[in-house]
């Protein structure tokens, strides 16, 4: 693979680091949704969407924008959404301006659920994440994590 024209290839430091990326991201999430599933029955993903749903206006969103705010896809978000409607914390609303749009709302059950999730979510972020790196780390990683942001949405459009 090294001799391929044309190819620039990740060095051996930028391997490690990209393949130790891909780890964490992934044991990460698995350890918080495995936490939130056990403490709350909530996925990593539910847990989201009425984290999003409690800081947005009137405690509801566009079913599409919402989707846009918790990265997942619109099929996704619907099977995720009839889950939280079938458990009371959010519900469903047409949108009176576009009949093909629906608002997702969050209900005092959600809010309340949301409460109870956030103090053990907050911990295992803080146990899992910060509270293994020093302030100067937590700030770089911080730093880095916002310059890959912006060029991630500004060469995707969003």
């Amino acid at each position: 693979m090294c001799c391929m024209s044309g190819v620039d290839w990740l060095d051996a430091d930028e391997q490690r680091t990209w393949r130790s990326y891909l780890v964490v991201n992934s044991l990460l999430e698995e350890r918080l949704d495995r936490d939130l599933q056990q403490r709350n029955g909530l996925s990593l993903v539910e847990y989201g969407i009425l984290v999003h749903l409690s800081e947005a206006e009137g405690r509801r969103m566009r079913m599409r924008n919402l989707a846009d705010t918790v990265i997942v896809s619109k099929s996704r978000l619907s099977h995720q959404i009839a889950r939280l409607e079938r458990d009371g914390y959010v519900r469903r609303e047409t949108c009176a301006e576009d009949r093909r749009g629906a608002w997702a709302v969050l209900t005092p059950l959600g809010e309340s659920a949301l409460h109870g999730a956030a103090p053990g979510h907050v911990a295992a972020v803080r146990a899992n994440l910060f509270g293994v790196l020093s302030d100067e780390q937590t700030k770089q990683l911080g730093e880095i994590m916002g310059v890959l942001e912006q060029h991630l949405r500004e060469t995707n459009g969003t």
